[in-house]
C-alpha cells in the first residue's frame, strides 16, 4: 500500500507562511492499494480531506473512511471534499459507537443546523455511517482492526490496516500516559509503519496530559515497546512552525527510524524483508 498524508495538524488548521513546508491542514491520510493510483481508504476527515480530490483527478471517491473520533479537527473537512460530495460518490464511514446512537446520528451532532447548514443527508452520493465496537472487519482491499484509545472527550479508536503484504497503524490522538491497554499494544505490535500522536514536547507535558495527547517521547517509547518498524510523528501542534519541526526532525533520537509527517509527502511502507536503516530520519 501507499500512504499519503493530506493533513498532519491537530486541534485547528495552521495557515500562514510559517507552516507551508509541513502543511496546515488537519488530520487525514489517503491509503492507496498496491498497484493502484487512487485512494480507496481515507483515515479521518479533517480539512486535509479536501486534497483527496486532487489525487482522484476528477473522479468520484468510492471507498471507506475510518474516523478515529469525532472532534472537530478530524471531521471538519467531511462536507468540503469535491470528490466525496458528488452524485456518483460512494462512502462507507466507520466511527466509534457511543451513547447508543447510530453512526448517522453521531455525525449529525456536529453536522446539522444551527452548527452547520446541512445534515448528513445533504451530502451527495451514497453514504452509509457505521457506529462500530472494537472489532475486525474488511473494507475493499484491506483488513482492518480497531481498539479503543486513551483520549479525552468521547470515544477514540486506533486502527491497524493490512493488505496481506504490509501493515500500518493509525493512532492520531492518544495519551499513553493515561494507560496503554493490551488491546492497543496488540493492535500496533510489529507494524511496518505507526502514525502516532506527537502534538507536544516533553517540556509541554502538563498541557499534553491535560488535553489527552502524547509527547514525542511518549510516541517513541510506545513504538519501541511494540516493536514498530518505522514511527511517523503526526498530529503536530498548530503552533509548531516549519523551523521548529525541522529542528525536531534533526535532533530526535530513537532506536528506530522516525519520520516527521509532512502534508503531501508520501510515506514509505517497506514490504517485509526489506532492509531498513536504523536511526532517526526526517522527511527532508
Amino acid at each position: 500500500m501507499r500512504l499519503l498524508p493530506l493533513g498532519v495538524r491537530g486541534s485547528t488548521p495552521a495557515p500562514g507562511l510559517e507552516f507551508v513546508h509541513y502543511g496546515g491542514h488537519t488530520s487525514c491520510v489517503a491509503v492507496i492499494p498496491d498497484g493502484e493510483e487512487r485512494p480507496t481508504l481515507l483515515l479521518d476527515a479533517g480539512t486535509g480531506i479536501r486534497c483527496a480530490a486532487n489525487l482522484l483527478a476528477g473522479r468520484a471517491f468510492r471507498g471507506a473512511i475510518l474516523l478515529s473520533h469525532l472532534h472537530w479537527d478530524h471531521l471538519l473537512g467531511l462536507p468540503f471534499c469535491t470528490a466525496t460530495d458528488r452524485p456518483d460518490a460512494e462512502a462507507e464511514v466507520y466511527l466509534p459507537a457511543q451513547d447508543g446512537l447510530s453512526g448517522r446520528d453521531l455525525v449529525a451532532r456536529i453536522m446539522s443546523p444551527p452548527a452547520f447548514p446541512i445534515t448528513p443527508e445533504g451530502l451527495r452520493g451514497s453514504w452509509r455511517f457505521h457506529a462500530i465496537e472494537p472489532s475486525r472487519f474488511q473494507v475493499p482491499g484491506f483488513d482492518v482492526r480497531c481498539a479503543e484509545l486513551a483520549h479525552k472527550g468521547g470515544r477514540t479508536y486506533g486502527y491497524r490496516i493490512t493488505d496481506g503484504a504490509a501493515s500500518i497503524a493509525y493512532l492520531p490522538d492518544h495519551s499513553p500516559a493515561r494507560g496503554c491497554s493490551d488491546d492497543v499494544l496488540e493492535l500496533i505490535d510489529g507494524v511496518d509503519v505507526l502514525l502516532h500522536d506527537a502534538q507536544f514536547l516533553e517540556s509541554e507535558r502538563r498541557i499534553a496530559d491535560a488535553y489527552g495527547h502524547a509527547t514525542v517521547g511518549d510516541a517513541i517509547a510506545l513504538a519501541v515497546r511494540a516493536n514498530v518498524k518505522t514511527l511517523v510523528l503526526f498530529h503536530h501542534s498548530p503552533t509548531r512552525t516549519d523551523d521548529e519541526l525541522d529542528g525536531l526532525a534533526s535532533t530526535v533520537a530513537a532506536p528506530l527510524p522516525v519520520i516527521v509527517a509532512r502534508q503531501g509527502h508520501e510515506l514509505p511502507v517497506p514490504r517485509p524483508g526489506v532492509n531498513r536503516a536504523q536511526g532517526a530520519l526526517s522527511d527532508r
